[in-house]
Protein backbone atom coordinates (compact mmCIF):
# COMPACT_ATOMS: atom_id res chain seq x y z
CA UNK A 1 0.00 0.00 0.00
CA UNK A 2 2.76 2.64 1.01
CA UNK A 3 3.98 2.01 -2.76
CA UNK A 4 0.76 3.35 -4.07
CA UNK A 5 0.71 6.12 -1.39
CA UNK A 6 4.04 7.24 -2.78
CA UNK A 7 3.14 7.15 -6.35
CA UNK A 8 -0.35 8.92 -5.71
CA UNK A 9 2.04 11.65 -3.93
CA UNK A 10 4.04 11.83 -7.31
CA UNK A 11 0.94 12.10 -9.56
CA UNK A 12 -0.55 14.50 -7.49
CA UNK A 13 2.31 17.07 -8.27
CA UNK A 14 1.95 16.96 -11.85
CA UNK A 15 -0.01 19.69 -13.50
CA UNK A 16 -1.80 17.42 -15.65
CA UNK A 17 -4.61 19.32 -17.29
CA UNK A 18 -1.75 21.99 -17.86
CA UNK A 19 0.30 19.24 -19.92
CA UNK A 20 -2.62 18.03 -21.99
CA UNK A 21 -3.52 21.91 -22.94
CA UNK A 22 0.27 21.97 -23.95
CA UNK A 23 0.22 18.74 -25.92
CA UNK A 24 -2.96 18.89 -27.45
CA UNK A 25 -4.90 16.15 -25.67
CA UNK A 26 -7.20 15.39 -23.57
CA UNK A 27 -6.88 14.99 -19.41
CA UNK A 28 -7.24 11.19 -19.40
CA UNK A 29 -4.67 10.58 -22.42
CA UNK A 30 -2.20 13.20 -20.46
CA UNK A 31 -2.40 11.15 -17.35
CA UNK A 32 -2.17 7.72 -19.24
CA UNK A 33 1.00 8.92 -21.38
CA UNK A 34 2.17 10.32 -17.27
CA UNK A 35 1.96 6.94 -15.81
CA UNK A 36 3.82 5.74 -19.11
CA UNK A 37 6.68 7.65 -18.60
CA UNK A 38 7.54 8.06 -15.30
CA UNK A 39 8.57 4.10 -15.07
CA UNK A 40 11.30 4.68 -17.42
CA UNK A 41 12.38 7.93 -15.56
CA UNK A 42 12.14 6.12 -12.20
CA UNK A 43 13.87 3.03 -13.62
CA UNK A 44 16.94 5.10 -15.08
CA UNK A 45 17.21 7.04 -11.61
CA UNK A 46 17.31 3.73 -9.62
CA UNK A 47 20.11 2.23 -12.14
CA UNK A 48 21.71 5.28 -11.04
CA UNK A 49 21.65 5.02 -7.80
CA UNK A 50 22.50 1.47 -7.42
CA UNK A 51 26.52 2.50 -7.26
CA UNK A 52 27.78 4.26 -4.42
CA UNK A 53 28.91 6.72 -6.97
CA UNK A 54 25.48 7.02 -8.77
CA UNK A 55 24.08 7.26 -5.59
CA UNK A 56 26.47 10.26 -4.34
CA UNK A 57 25.68 12.14 -7.87
CA UNK A 58 21.97 11.60 -7.66
CA UNK A 59 22.26 13.01 -3.81
CA UNK A 60 23.95 15.77 -4.91
CA UNK A 61 21.78 16.59 -7.87
CA UNK A 62 18.65 16.37 -5.24
CA UNK A 63 20.23 19.04 -3.26
CA UNK A 64 19.85 21.56 -6.07
CA UNK A 65 16.03 20.71 -5.99
CA UNK A 66 13.47 22.62 -4.08
CA UNK A 67 11.04 20.29 -3.12
CA UNK A 68 7.44 21.49 -3.37
CA UNK A 69 3.94 20.41 -1.78
CA UNK A 70 1.42 20.30 -4.06
CA UNK A 71 0.52 20.53 -7.75
CA UNK A 72 3.52 21.94 -9.41
CA UNK A 73 2.89 24.36 -12.08
CA UNK A 74 3.75 24.43 -15.59
CA UNK A 75 5.45 27.51 -15.66
CA UNK A 76 7.72 26.31 -12.76
CA UNK A 77 8.84 23.52 -14.32
CA UNK A 78 12.56 24.23 -15.90
CA UNK A 79 12.31 22.38 -19.04
CA UNK A 80 16.19 22.53 -20.27
CA UNK A 81 16.81 21.47 -16.66
CA UNK A 82 14.78 18.33 -17.28
CA UNK A 83 16.15 17.49 -20.60
CA UNK A 84 19.60 17.31 -18.99
CA UNK A 85 18.20 15.16 -16.36
CA UNK A 86 16.89 13.09 -19.22
CA UNK A 87 20.30 12.95 -20.99
CA UNK A 88 22.31 11.95 -17.48
CA UNK A 89 19.78 9.86 -16.78
CA UNK A 90 19.09 7.92 -20.02
CA UNK A 91 22.09 8.59 -21.65
CA UNK A 92 22.17 7.80 -25.45
CA UNK A 93 19.63 5.46 -25.25
CA UNK A 94 16.79 7.63 -24.14
CA UNK A 95 15.18 7.14 -27.56
CA UNK A 96 15.22 3.28 -27.16
CA UNK A 97 13.39 3.71 -23.76
CA UNK A 98 10.94 6.33 -25.16
CA UNK A 99 9.87 4.21 -28.08
CA UNK A 100 9.81 0.66 -25.47
CA UNK A 101 7.78 2.36 -23.21
CA UNK A 102 5.46 3.22 -26.63
CA UNK A 103 5.23 0.50 -27.58
CA UNK A 104 3.89 -0.88 -24.81
CA UNK A 105 0.75 1.64 -24.30
CA UNK A 106 0.14 0.02 -27.03
CA UNK A 107 -1.37 3.48 -28.67
CA UNK A 108 0.03 5.41 -30.88
CA UNK A 109 -1.41 8.93 -29.01
CA UNK A 110 0.13 7.87 -26.10
CA UNK A 111 3.88 6.56 -27.82
CA UNK A 112 3.97 10.12 -29.43
CA UNK A 113 3.36 11.95 -26.14
CA UNK A 114 5.75 10.29 -23.82
CA UNK A 115 9.59 11.77 -25.39
CA UNK A 116 7.69 15.26 -25.23
CA UNK A 117 6.75 14.31 -21.34
CA UNK A 118 10.00 12.91 -20.07
CA UNK A 119 11.77 16.58 -19.64
CA UNK A 120 8.94 17.89 -18.26
CA UNK A 121 8.39 15.32 -15.69
CA UNK A 122 12.27 15.01 -15.09
CA UNK A 123 12.31 18.13 -12.29
CA UNK A 124 8.86 17.33 -10.81
CA UNK A 125 10.56 13.70 -9.75
CA UNK A 126 13.62 15.12 -9.02
CA UNK A 127 11.58 17.70 -6.46
CA UNK A 128 9.73 14.78 -5.19
CA UNK A 129 12.37 12.97 -4.46
CA UNK A 130 14.27 16.13 -2.81
CA UNK A 131 11.78 16.24 -0.78
CA UNK A 132 11.50 12.23 0.37
CA UNK A 133 15.00 12.32 1.42
CA UNK A 134 14.47 15.44 3.63
CA UNK A 135 11.97 13.43 5.59
CA UNK A 136 14.15 10.20 5.83
CA UNK A 137 17.90 11.51 5.75
CA UNK A 138 19.07 8.90 8.18
CA UNK A 139 17.81 5.87 5.84
CA UNK A 140 20.96 6.72 3.52
CA UNK A 141 23.20 5.45 6.65
CA UNK A 142 21.94 1.67 6.14
CA UNK A 143 22.20 1.84 2.20
CA UNK A 144 18.45 1.98 1.69
CA UNK A 145 17.56 5.38 1.34
CA UNK A 146 16.65 7.13 -2.36
CA UNK A 147 17.13 3.63 -3.68
CA UNK A 148 14.71 2.77 -1.30
CA UNK A 149 11.83 5.34 -2.37
CA UNK A 150 12.42 4.57 -6.66
CA UNK A 151 11.87 0.67 -5.52
CA UNK A 152 8.53 1.53 -3.58
CA UNK A 153 7.46 4.03 -6.68
CA UNK A 154 8.28 1.43 -9.42
CA UNK A 155 6.78 -1.36 -7.59
CA UNK A 156 3.70 1.16 -7.35
CA UNK A 157 3.68 1.39 -11.64
CA UNK A 158 4.54 -1.71 -12.09
CA UNK A 159 3.24 -4.16 -9.80
CA UNK A 160 -0.39 -4.52 -10.56
CA UNK A 161 -1.70 -2.46 -8.56
CA UNK A 162 -3.86 -0.21 -9.35
CA UNK A 163 -1.56 2.28 -10.76
CA UNK A 164 0.06 0.00 -13.04
CA UNK A 165 -0.17 0.88 -16.38
CA UNK A 166 -0.47 -2.52 -18.00
CA UNK A 167 -1.46 -6.05 -16.25
CA UNK A 168 0.93 -8.70 -16.81
CA UNK A 169 4.37 -8.24 -16.88
CA UNK A 170 3.84 -4.60 -17.95
CA UNK A 171 7.06 -2.35 -19.11
CA UNK A 172 9.48 -4.83 -17.34
CA UNK A 173 8.73 -8.04 -19.53
CA UNK A 174 8.70 -4.97 -22.16
CA UNK A 175 12.21 -3.67 -21.85
CA UNK A 176 13.28 -7.21 -20.63
CA UNK A 177 12.35 -8.13 -24.50
CA UNK A 178 14.19 -5.23 -25.71
CA UNK A 179 17.57 -6.37 -23.87
CA UNK A 180 16.74 -10.07 -25.85
CA UNK A 181 15.27 -11.80 -22.71
CA UNK A 182 15.54 -10.38 -18.94
CA UNK A 183 14.40 -13.71 -17.50
CA UNK A 184 17.25 -14.11 -15.64
CA UNK A 185 16.99 -10.29 -14.45
CA UNK A 186 13.56 -10.79 -12.04
CA UNK A 187 15.17 -10.07 -8.86
CA UNK A 188 15.88 -6.70 -10.10
CA UNK A 189 12.69 -5.87 -11.47
CA UNK A 190 12.64 -3.21 -13.69
CA UNK A 191 15.61 -1.40 -12.52
CA UNK A 192 17.62 -4.69 -13.15
CA UNK A 193 16.21 -4.55 -16.91
CA UNK A 194 16.90 -1.17 -17.22
CA UNK A 195 20.38 -1.87 -15.72
CA UNK A 196 21.05 -3.99 -18.88
CA UNK A 197 19.44 -1.87 -21.41
CA UNK A 198 21.36 1.18 -20.19
CA UNK A 199 24.20 -0.96 -20.13
CA UNK A 200 25.08 -0.48 -16.42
Amino acid sequence: MANNNALDSLLSQVPVGELAAKLGVDEDTALAAVKQALPGLLGGLAVNASSDEGKQQLEGALSKHTPTDGKISLEAIDEKDGEKIVKHVLGDKQDAVANALGQQAGNAGIAKLIPMLLPLLAPIVMQFLAGKKQQAPAADDNGGGIGDVLGGLLGGLTGGGQSAPASGGGIGDLLGGLLGGGGGKSQGGLGGLLGGLLGK
